[in-house]
């Protein structure tokens, strides 16, 4: 199955080939790598206002064809979110994750309970936010970077959500997992998006085909008794969605048969052409 992100208006995929994505975030065009767009591009119909080049012994660097600021913002239907391009090419956001935003939205929404969720590997806290604004009665925000954490709550601000329950947790996601199961503590609905390799804030080890399995069977031991979804997204080269199916339908579908699980690819629509830019993937479990 494939979902495409076109809720969009402050965002746009103009274009992408040769390796490179060609986009628009409110009114400032940006260009940057991305491996997937592996076919032609007509690179001189554009004027890009700040171009990212890859190193080839890694990292890389900004060119900027004029003076931007350090940060503007972007909204995403009543939510707003900083955007700043950083030293690793990223923005602080992946607008390809609005699809989940969407359907986690959705599910909180037709509730009539109050719900807790955990979001791992929480980044800069997008889905934090739209399960805060969404109506959840707490958002618990774990990820091992300080800085991303720091980032997530200006996030907070710029979407009015200070007065909102979300607790902002820096630390390793599956000894945190591990903790709060200790604890006692549950959740309604986890979601994660893990990088396929990372350390946590006290250097600890994380690889994707090594732990996702661990981590997903120990998310089980902490999701309520009556859950509203279980989502995973990943971005890993060559960890297909079936995989992610395959791992789903071996934990929580066994230990909630009763519900519903979905896989396949994220995408985003490359207004030029029409054509879809692949984005990762993902897998969901839900209780409809």
């Amino acid at each position: 199955m494939r979902n495409i992100a076109k809720n969009w208006i402050d965002y746009e995929c103009i274009d992408a080939g040769g390796g490179n994505k060609v986009e628009r975030w409110k009114n400032i065009i940006l260009k940057r790598p991305d491996p997937q767009a592996v076919w032609n591009m007509n690179d001189k119909l554009y004027k890009y206002d700040a171009i990212y080049h890859r190193s080839k012994s890694g990292g890389g660097n900004w060119e900027y064809n004029k003076k931007l600021p350090e940060f503007w913002t972007i909204n995403y239907g009543d939510l707003t979110f900083k955007v700043s391009p950083t030293g690793f090419k990223h923005t602080g956001i992946f607008p390809e994750q609005a699809v989940n935003w969407d359907w986690m939205t959705k599910k909180i929404q037709e509730v009539k309970k109050p719900v807790r969720i955990l979001n791992l590997f929480a980044y800069t806290g997008c889905a934090t936010m739209a399960c805060s604004k969404a109506g959840a009665s707490e958002v618990v925000h774990v990820d091992a970077s300080k800085g991303m954490v720091q980032w997530a709550k200006e996030n907070m601000q710029l979407s009015h959500l200070e007065n909102n329950k979300i607790r902002f947790i820096v630390d390793d996601v599956l000894k945190f997992v591990q903790r709060e199961k200790r604890r006692g503590h549950t959740y309604h609905g986890i979601l994660m998006d893990p990088p396929s390799y990372g350390r946590g804030p006290n250097n600890e080890l994380w690889k994707l085909e090594n732990q996702i399995n661990e981590l997903i069977s120990s998310c089980l031991e902490i999701l309520d008794e009556d859950p509203i979804f279980f989502l995973v997204n990943a971005y890993t080269t060559g960890f297909s969605s079936i995989v992610l199916e395959n791992l789903l339908k071996e934990t929580i579908l066994k230990k909630y048969p009763s519900g519903h699980i979905e896989a396949g690819e994220i995408g985003l629509p490359i207004t030029r052409n029409n054509l879809i830019l692949p984005c990762g993937i993902y897998g969901r479990w839900s209780n409809d």
